[in-house]
């Protein structure tokens, strides 16, 4: 009988039980620091050895995935905040003080939040440029910070058109779900065009057909590379090119 998944609050007793080892309380100061830093460490390869073992008995499911993500992260927030030193203590504030050296620092707005690069520009006069484009926009992928596919469909989209941009947001993508489960995070390293082939359509001057293969990189729980080949429909709208179909997908 397999063994159940464990509950959430399994999971907050687990974080509650962790804490730094004796030997990082004693000695100097500076002792003390390269303890929690060497157990942080060894906490940090524990982990991921857990989670490997894991995926090799279990192949792990896209809940589980995002449950080991959080438990991580949490560990790397319990670490920063456990490594403070031993002997901060708050500034008081100057006898001599007046009104003015009272006021509080001012507030500075908080860093936005980083996400995945949008592609390069393109030339949207040229049909081959738009299927990179597109195709390149569309397999860069970062979910813990897009949460969502249908974020890889924005990046795209000024080379796609509305139909194909609508159809894809609203669509599952098989992909997206794979790449999630394993942790990853997708980059373009490359892209090649070259014409469809003889079993589509001809070309016209509104319409070709474009295979694209992309080379992707992929870091996550474990980096890996993958070659996608896709084919394309670009049309044309007058002064440019767009990505009507995407075969392949």
């Amino acid at each position: 009988m397999p063994t159940p998944d464990p509950t959430p609050e399994d999971w907050r007793n687990i974080l509650a039980s962790w804490d730094y080892p004796d030997d990082t309380r004693t000695g100097t100061r500076r002792e003390r620091r390269q303890a929690k830093r060497q157990h942080r460490k060894d906490a940090r390869r524990h982990t991921a050895d857990w989670i490997r073992e894991e995926r090799r008995r279990d192949p792990i499911r896209p809940g589980c995935a995002l449950v080991g993500v959080l438990l991580v992260l949490a560990v790397g927030a319990g670490a920063r905040y456990l490594s403070a030193p031993d002997d901060a203590t708050p500034a008081r504030p100057s006898a001599s003080a007046g009104p003015a050296d009272a006021k509080p620092p001012a507030s500075t707005p908080a860093p936005a939040k980083a996400s995945s690069p949008s592609p390069a520009p393109a030339d949207t006069a040229d049909p081959d440029a738009v299927a990179a484009a597109a195709i390149r926009g569309y397999l860069t992928r970062n979910p813990p910070v897009d949460g969502g596919h249908a974020a890889s469909v924005r990046r795209a989209a000024p080379y796609m058109t509305r139909s194909l941009v609508t159809n894809l947001t609203e669509s599952a993508d098989p992909a997206y779900a794979r790449l999630v489960s394993r942790g990853g995070v997708a980059a373009v390293s490359r892209t090649t065009v070259k014409p469809a082939g003889a079993e589509l359509p001809v070309d016209t001057p509104l319409r070709v057909w474009r295979t694209v293969t992309a080379e992707v990189e992929v870091a996550g729980y474990e980096d890996y590379a993958e070659t996608v080949t896709l084919r394309t429909e670009v049309v044309s709208t007058g002064s440019r090119w767009r990505v009507a179909r995407i075969l392949g997908l």
